[in-house]
């Protein structure tokens, strides 16, 4: 198992690969094809982001479903071939509208989440599975390790090389999957494609039935919209308050994903085993409130820097999270848990790119009220703030229900 447990993990890192190579060249990128100042590529870069989110939000339970009827192996070839010709179609674009449509292909094979989660929880037991969703994590922190450092280094060849990269990375990938990879979904497992419930609508409504499972659920969302502030407008908010070169962004997302890599691959084992799961997503709570409002406020580059890794904490939280919720889900319904926790997280990049690069270009366009390139992460420290208090309310019912007579 551990080369299949390798080709899920490495699929993992070239989805994070893939959008991290492409953050350094984003803002250039934009102006290239579209024209207009960096406050307009900005504006631009949230309606691409988002759109990518809605493909995902759309489709991630769709692929869910798709991987519980007909299995893991199948859904994750195709959608990595589909990728690789996305990417050429990136590398190739002209104009705004080609560069759309990519982020819509993208948008759908990036979906591949939800099933590389049911892999994991197909093959963990209940007590393991938290651990070993912080191995997906840790697929995706060394994806955004790699990525925007490639991406900072290829932007010198031109803002299409991160494309041809990402491109020939999934290719290769799907050549190693369909060597390694065997099926995980048992037969026994495998349950009727539903359109009723392969959607996040109908996933999600059929979901929220469950005990607890609804407020975990908003939990998620909320964290979910204030981390993607790192994707929505680090490459502006660098550029814009310390005058950062491509190189110098990728440089501090590669900190952060390599903070990801180290808190999902070995610190989530050991805050579980010394606060377990609740105590867990408090703690990630915490330090995310705090680094949020110090990047948001500090006027020093360096010190920005010094911050990004420690923002990477709060990534204890989703692998928490989703061992909580999973285990109040049946075996043969884990690609549906995972499609809705994908499609709830597309919705937060539905809107949190649209938020945050609005609330950038508020704060730093000419004339705004108040200069203020660290809105964004004032803004997601709120998000923060209110998800924490959910899911205290949530963990306090749960207790008060069952110490009831």
């Amino acid at each position: 198992m551990r080369p299949a447990v390798a080709f899920v993990m490495i699929t993992v890192m070239i989805d994070s690969m893939g959008i991290g190579l492409m953050l350094p060249v984003m803002p250039d990128l934009i102006r290239e094809v579209n024209g207009g100042d960096l406050s307009q590529a900005a504006l631009w870069g949230g309606v691409l982001a988002t759109t990518f989110a809605v493909m995902q939000f759309l489709f991630g339970p769709v692929l869910g479903g798709l991987s519980d009827r007909f299995g893991r192996r199948p859904v994750l070839l195709l959608s990595l071939a589909v990728m690789a010709a996305d990417y050429v179609v990136m590398a190739l674009a002209g104009s705004i509208w080609l560069l759309l449509l990519g982020r819509i292909i993208g948008g759908i094979t990036a979906a591949t989440h939800a099933t590389a989660s049911a892999f994991m929880a197909d093959i963990s037991t209940p007590q393991e599975r938290s651990k070993n969703f912080g191995l997906i994590g840790a697929g995706f922190g060394i994806g955004f390790l790699i990525g925007p450092t490639m991406g900072g280094l290829l932007a010198e060849y031109g803002t299409r090389a991160p494309f041809w990269a990402a491109a020939a990375l999934a290719a290769a990938n799907c050549m190693l999957g369909w060597l390694v990879l065997k099926e995980t979904l048992r037969p026994e497992n495998a349950r009727t494609f539903s359109l009723r419930r392969a959607n996040p609508f109908g996933a999600l409504k059929h979901l929220g039935k469950l005990p607890g499972a609804r407020p975990l659920l908003v939990v998620y969302f909320l964290y979910s919209v204030a981390f993607a502030v790192y994707p929505s407008v680090w490459s502006y908010f660098g550029q814009e308050r310390f005058g950062w070169q491509p190189s110098v962004i990728g440089l501090s997302l590669a900190l952060f994903g390599g903070a990801m890599v180290i808190v999902q691959g070995g610190l989530i084992r050991l805050a579980l085993h010394k606060m377990g799961e609740r105590g867990t997503v408090i703690a990630g709570h915490l330090f995310a409130i705090g680094t949020y409002i110090a990047i948001a406020v500090i006027p020093s580059g360096v010190f920005t820097l010094a911050l990004t890794p420690v923002a990477a904490i709060a990534g204890v939280i989703p692998p928490a999270l989703t061992g909580i919720m999973s285990r109040q889900v049946p075996d043969n319904a884990q690609g549906e848990l995972q499609g809705v926790l994908t499609s709830a997280s597309a919705l937060a990049m539905i809107l949190s790119p649209l938020a945050m690069t609005a609330t950038f270009a508020q704060f730093t366009r000419d004339g705004a009220p108040l200069y203020l390139p660290g809105a964004p992460f004032l803004l997601a420290s709120g998000l923060m703030v209110l998800a924490l208090g959910v899911f205290i309310f949530r963990i306090r019912s749960l207790d008060a229900t069952s110490s009831a007579p």
